[in-house]
This record gives C-alpha cells, sequence and structure tokens, in this order.
C-alpha cells in the first residue's frame, strides 16, 4: 500500500499539470479536467455575476456585504472545486487570502450545468459542498433557462424553488433584489 503523503502529492502534481485550456478540480481523489465554458455557458455565468455584483459586493443600489467571485479555486480538505461563481459574507471574510486560492468554504456557489458537466455538479460537487456547510447553492442552465436554489438544511440540501424562462425571481440568499432570468440566457 502506498504512502498517503506520496499518493497527495502525486495527485497535486497531476493537477498542476493540466494544461490551461481546461479546468481542473480534484474531486475524492480524483483529478477531473473540462474544457473551458462554452459561450452560453460563460455568459449566464458572467451577467449573474454583474448582476450580483453591484447590489451585494460594491453595494450599489443594494446591501452589500458580500465578496462575489468568478472561478475561484476553492480547497475544501483534499478537495480542490471550482465553482463558477461563488459568494462569502464578508463578516466571514474580511479580506482575500494571499494565496491563489481559498481554503473557507464559500457561503454560496452557482454551477452553471452543461451537458457535460451536469452529472459531476450534480451528483460528485454538490454533496462535497454540503459536507463543507456551503450554505446556499444554485444551479444555472443555460440551454434549459432554467435555475434551481438550494438551502443546506441539517446536511441535506433542500430544494426551494426551480425557475424557467423569463421570469423575475427573488433567490435565496440574495432575495433583496428581483432577478430577470432572461437577460441570463440573452444572445
Amino acid at each position: 500500500m502506498g504512502h498517503p503523503a506520496r499518493a497527495l502529492q502525486s495527485l497535486y502534481e497531476q493537477f498542476a499539470s493540466v494544461p490551461n485550456h481546461l479546468v481542473a478540480e480534484i474531486i475524492r481523489g480524483t483529478v477531473v479536467t473540462q474544457p473551458r465554458p462554452a459561450p452560453k455557458h460563460a455568459r449566464a455565468a458572467s451577467v449573474l455575476g454583474m448582476r450580483l455584483g453591484g447590489p451585494f459586493d460594491l453595494g450599489e443600489g443594494g446591501p452589500g456585504g458580500w465578496l462575489i467571485l468568478d472561478e475561484p479555486e476553492v480547497h475544501l480538505d483534499t478537495h480542490i472545486l471550482v465553482p463558477d461563481l461563488a459568494g462569502w459574507r464578508r463578516e466571514r471574510m474580511s479580506a482575500l487570502p494571499d494565496a491563489a486560492h481559498f481554503e473557507l468554504a464559500p457561503d454560496w456557489i452557482c454551477e452553471v450545468l452543461s451537458p457535460g458537466t451536469q452529472a459531476i455538479d450534480r451528483a460528485d460537487k454538490m454533496p462535497i459542498y454540503a459536507e463543507h456547510e456551503v450554505r446556499h447553492a444554485w444551479l444555472l442552465d443555460p440551454l434549459a433557462h432554467m435555475l434551481e436554489v438550494y438551502r443546506l438544511d441539517r446536511g441535506r440540501w433542500l430544494q426551494l424553488a426551480i425557475w424557467r424562462g423569463a421570469q423575475r425571481v427573488r433567490a435565496e440568499p440574495f432575495d433583496e433584489i428581483e432577478l430577470d432570468l432572461s437577460a441570463l440566457w440573452a444572445l
């Protein structure tokens, strides 16, 4: 049986050697790679980040109090995950870390689903987020024009809502503003 520290080092070396044109994660002891997001995926994530960033990160027309980032590298024990968007309440993270990654679990994540990542996002990453007490999760599907909203409740994901199409919604934890979903599917 191999030495656990050497096995972990080998896994991190494999992770570090993944080419830049791929997104790499370590999920339950396996390096998982996928291509960079397709245009509709990238557009939905970018628009959502802009819509939430003003009122919640910058405090423009909203309550502030959050740090919202695109594709942060989040280290949760031996897992390395890269959610499409993640947010930390400033009361928990008042300053950015000096490292190129985050070791504090986010308060909210958003995974933008694609046919190639949907199973990993749902079956592999969502349980890890729950294990590390991420309080809120959104699954955004730009092809089906759907937003699923979840809250962690006693270690399990409670589905709060599923919205489709061009609805205007108020979704936890950002329910202080109305979000026009049609903006996420535009172009």
